[in-house]
């Protein structure tokens, strides 16, 4: 074995051709054949880039307005909300959710449309007043614009329809989307699926701070610190409320069910992390910073089932057991707090994109 001292690195040798001394690096890159394999290694792991794949770039048109589509459903007659309820919004995020439903929305619209037909598409953009009919009969309500109000607006805003601050009276966004959808072949309510998503997520995110008592969120304050953690927490459930307008007017009962069920997976994974009943088997006790509260016993009025990752007691159970039932549990909050949204609204963008129900079932396991 060859032995080298501390400077091996900086060794030379003598160079037959020149009979100059030179460093030992310099000597291989002489070889013709040394770059040719240097290269063949960087491709290895660090192959070329190339666009073509680039996720963010295949729906770049749509992902740069986001904020600004949102931003139009948001206002308030308020500033100090329409400046919380926004606060997130203008720091760039990851937008990991409206991107994957965007993608999906794209890769569907490469399925045939004789092959979907579980629902009448809807290719009307959001923005017209072309008559509507992307909904089935038994969905149908009033109004011909997909973001028309269900109710009348006197109803809706309890005050003067036409106030100009809010967005349930005035029009949804400029016409720059529907060349967007138009060239990605995304329909207008799977773009709007993106936004409410999007919403959603940044809603738990305002609540998740206060609750976690966070100090930063995408480099900077986070609402909890920059505002008031009752701030925060009242332009969280705003976001979720004009979310749900939204979502109400995509006029699709079964789209409205799967979000607002992954709204409701949102606040019961963040429960599951609060009290994990593996490792504080008691439901009258609450553990939290090495201080136990006692909480009030049920009356029975109302029944209280008992969860099934709730482990009654740990001297019953092996360490095998034990390990496992936590895992199980860390599985199940994992996906109600993070994978439900993204499953949830992936199976709606097909149910969008009128595709057939092996289609739609299979957005169950993304």
């Amino acid at each position: 074995m060859l032995r080298f001292s501390r400077t091996a690195s900086s060794r030379i040798v003598k160079s037959s051709s020149s009979k100059l001394w030179l460093p030992v690096s310099q000597r291989f890159q002489a070889s013709s054949s040394f770059p040719a394999a240097l290269t063949a290694a960087e491709n290895l792991v660090q192959p070329q880039k190339s666009n073509q794949f680039d996720p963010f770039t295949m729906v770049s048109g749509e992902m740069r307005v986001l904020a600004k589509n949102i931003a139009v459903l948001l206002g308030s007659g308020h500033p100090t909300l329409n400046r919380v309820a926004s606060y997130y919004f203008e720091a760039e995020g990851k937008n990991v959710r409206p991107l994957i439903v965007l993608l999906l929305s794209k890769a569907l619209s490469k399925i045939p449309e004789t092959e979907r037909t579980r629902i009448a598409i809807d290719k009307y953009d959001v923005n017209t007043q072309e008559e509507f009919k992307g909904t089935p009969k038994a969905f149908s309500f009033a109004g011909q614009n997909p973001l028309d109000s269900i109710s009348p607006l006197r109803v809706l805003n309890g005050i003067n329809p036409s106030i100009i601050l809010n967005p349930l009276s005035k029009p949804m966004i400029d016409l720059e989307n529907a060349e967007l959808d138009k060239k990605n072949g995304i329909l207008p309510k799977q773009r709007r699926l993106a936004e409410i998503t999007e919403m959603i997520h940044t809603a738990s995110l305002l609540h998740d701070d206060v609750i976690d008592l966070s100090d930063s969120r995408r480099g900077r304050p986070s609402g909890n610190i920059a505002f008031s953690n009752k701030m925060a927490v009242l332009a969280g459930d705003f976001l979720l409320g004009r979310a749900s307008v939204s979502l109400g007017r995509l006029r699709n009962s079964e789209v409205v069910e799967l979000m607002s069920t992954a709204i409701a997976n949102l606040v019961e994974g963040e429960f599951m992390q609060l009290k994990n009943t593996v490792f504080q088997p008691n439901l009258n006790q609450i553990e939290n910073d090495n201080t136990v509260k006692q909480i009030p016993e049920p009356t029975g009025k109302v029944p209280a089932k008992v969860s099934e990752y709730s482990v009654p007691t740990t001297n019953l159970i092996t360490h095998e057991e034990n390990v496992h039932a936590a895992f199980e549990y860390y599985l199940h909050k994992t996906y109600l707090k993070t994978a439900s949204l993204m499953s949830k609204s992936s199976r709606s963008s097909a149910i969008l994109a009128g595709c057939n129900e092996d289609i739609v079932s299979q957005q169950v396991l993304i």
